[in-house]
């Protein structure tokens, strides 16, 4: 397949949701039926935001946070199946970590359930010293409040 075409954006306000959640629905297991609304709020809290278009076609998407020195985060990774195999994928993540948002910071972490190796020829290394995820829910009970911290702050 000629890839050549395929224009890479960090505009994050050209992406099409309803393609996005489609492209997540096709390709990613780990993104099925994530909501429109959902999805705006991901990427308006993103930066940067990277998508690839083979002309009014999304192909390509990814997004990260990072403070712009230290730490940052991959999220959302995903290539349309039809063009799988031509480098997108790594020109896809290269261009986020080349992002100035991105290009100085000391580590980037990601998640993946079946793509090390893909992310090792990048040049990500496997890390087992992180290994502690929190899950946020409505449940959640015992977290002070707002009030409750600054009260126990008081002398």
């Amino acid at each position: 397949m000629d890839v050549s075409q395929i224009l890479f954006q960090d505009d994050k306000s050209v992406i099409d949701l309803y393609q996005l959640q489609e492209l997540f629905s096709l390709a990613a297991f780990w993104a099925k039926g994530r909501s429109i609304e959902d999805l705006g709020i991901a990427i308006t809290n993103s930066e940067p935001v990277i998508s690839a278009w083979d002309e009014k076609k999304l192909v390509g998407f990814a997004r990260a946070n990072s403070d712009g020195i230290y730490r940052a985060t991959i999220w959302d990774v995903v290539i349309h199946p039809d063009y799988r195999g031509c480098g997108l994928g790594s020109t896809l993540v290269k261009t986020v970590l080349s992002h100035p948002r991105m290009n100085r910071v000391e580590r980037v972490y990601l998640t993946t359930t079946h793509q090390q190796k893909f992310y090792e020829r990048i040049g990500f290394q496997p890390n087992t010293s992180t290994t502690m995820l929190f899950c946020n829910n409505a449940k959640l009970t015992g977290v002070a409040t707002t009030e409750q911290l600054e009260e126990s702050l008081k002398v």
